[in-house]
């Protein structure tokens, strides 16, 4: 006869050796796909080349980039918000496609919960910015920056790359605080702001470091500090916004990975654990540093506490400040 105790213990040991369901186990067992929410060339782009590339030879399946640019990002959110749950459609998303989900859905501060559209699964990264200007306009901090923007109203310009990025936040921010006239410029992308500000079309920009770090160093785009509340450890020699005229700033753009909502959370769980795992990898830090971001994966539910947190940060900031932060 075996005791109850004995039987119990022996049981759960079992559960504990079981296997992951089928489905999850098996995962992936055709091509991924990865939908990037913004034209080749920019922030998303290069980091979501760095992802698949790795994610590829982890799983010894096709992980493919498509691109779905357009509504800031909402477009290809969507795509993946309707895309079936079973893990076989991916989202990398900027911290300004997932606001433009939220605020077209007409969310509050106090209510959104991205689980409702979508299942976090990693952040990949959340860099500071860089404000960088052309060349021509005659500022080298943000003091100057403030000043001029103040004796010259409505001139100085900046591009984002769309409406609700973080690039367009981060503008706004600074207007807000500074108390000046910043005309905001979207565009479809970081990439193509970037070739308006190297060709003098707009005046500024607030970047994700990786695409505009080397136009700085050859001189081509004027460097006036990073948004993070701390210097960026990547680039130590820069000084921050705050430090240079603007007290108090602070903003921070993100790039993560998502998939539908209701996808198995066994699934969800695997990819996360597998991000971690490729990020890890001394080639994927080494890429992601030579770009100006520095890996920083978590656990699904650290991801969606961060995401509802930010998201509700940037809708309290547009209804403070009265922008309109849906396309």
């Amino acid at each position: 006869m075996i005791s109850r105790r004995t039987f119990l213990a022996s049981a759960a040991s079992t559960v504990a050796l079981s296997p992951l369901p089928a489905r999850a186990q098996a995962y992936p067992n055709n091509t991924v796909r990865m939908i990037v929410p913004f034209p080749p060339g920019g922030a998303t782009d290069v980091l979501g080349r760095v992802v698949a590339h790795h994610l590829q030879g982890l799983w010894g399946q096709t992980v493919v980039n498509e691109y779905k640019p357009g509504a800031s990002g909402l477009l290809g959110a969507r795509q993946v918000v309707t895309s079936p749950a079973d893990g076989y459609t991916l989202l990398l998303a900027s911290t300004g496609a997932i606001l433009s989900v939220a605020a077209s859905q007409g969310a509050e501060p106090n209510n959104y919960e991205v689980m409702r559209e979508l299942a976090p699964i990693s952040l990949v990264a959340a860099p500071s910015y860089i404000l960088v200007v052309n060349p021509s306009v005659p500022v080298k901090t943000a003091a100057d920056i403030i000043a001029y923007a103040k004796a010259n109203p409505g001139k100085l310009t900046y591009g984002s790359s769309g409406v609700a990025t973080a690039s367009h936040l981060s503008g706004a921010l600074f207007g807000q605080m500074a108390g000046v006239e910043l005309l905001h410029v979207p565009y479809r992308g970081t990439g193509p702001a970037v070739n308006d500000l190297l060709g003098g079309q707009i005046s500024m920009l607030f970047s994700p470091p990786q695409v505009v770090s080397q136009h700085i160093e050859i001189g081509k785009l004027r460097m006036i500090g990073t948004t993070g509340a701390e210097r960026s450890a990547l680039f130590p020699e820069f000084p921050t916004i705050a430090s240079t005229g603007l007290p108090n700033y602070s903003s921070l753009g993100w790039f993560g990975l998502f998939a539908p909502a209701k996808t198995p959370i066994a699934i969800v769980s695997k990819i996360s654990a597998d991000i971690a795992k490729v990020l890890a990898l001394d080639d994927a830090k080494k890429r992601l540093n030579e770009v100006g971001a520095e890996p920083a994966p978590n656990s699904p539910e650290a991801f969606t506490s961060f995401v509802n947190r930010d998201i509700a940060k940037w809708l309290e900031l547009g209804i403070k400040a009265n922008i309109k932060l849906s396309p």
